[in-house]
C-alpha cells in the first residue's frame, strides 16, 4: 500500500503488530460548498480504525499546516458531529516512537 509519509506508514505498522483492523483514507467528507452547491473542501483523515469507530489524522508538518488541518477538524466536528475523529500531532508521533522504538521518520 502507498501512503502518503512514511510516519503513516509506521502507524500502520504499529496497528498491524496489535491486530488493530484498520483502512487508510477510506472516505472524505465533504466541508465547504461554492454558491452552485459544488463541493470545494473536503478532509480525509489517514486512518479509520472500525474497532473504535474512530477516524485518525497524523500531521507531522510545519506549524502553518497543522493550523490548517485544525481548521479542518473543527469544521468536520460541526458538520459531522457524531463523526469521532482524533488529530495526532508531531509530538504525539514522537512519544509512540519513543515508546514503542520506532525509528522517527519525520525528517
Amino acid at each position: 500500500m502507498k501512503f502518503a509519509h512514511a510516519s503513516e506508514r509506521q502507524f500502520a505498522r504499529l496497528l498491524d503488530f496489535y491486530q488493530i483492523e484498520w483502512d487508510y483514507e477510506p472516505r472524505s467528507f465533504d466541508l465547504l460548498w461554492d454558491k452552485q452547491g459544488n463541493v470545494i473542501q473536503r478532509f480525509t483523515p489517514d486512518f479509520f480504525l472500525p474497532q473504535y469507530d474512530l477516524y485518525i489524522e497524523i500531521t507531522t508538518l510545519n506549524q502553518k499546516l497543522v493550523t490548517k488541518k485544525n481548521r479542518k477538524i473543527r469544521k468536520l466536528r460541526e458538520l459531522y458531529p457524531r463523526i469521532n475523529c482524533k488529530i495526532f500531532y508531531q509530538r504525539d508521533y514522537l512519544s509512540l516512537v519513543s515508546k514503542y522504538g520506532l525509528e522517527d521518520v519525520t525528517g
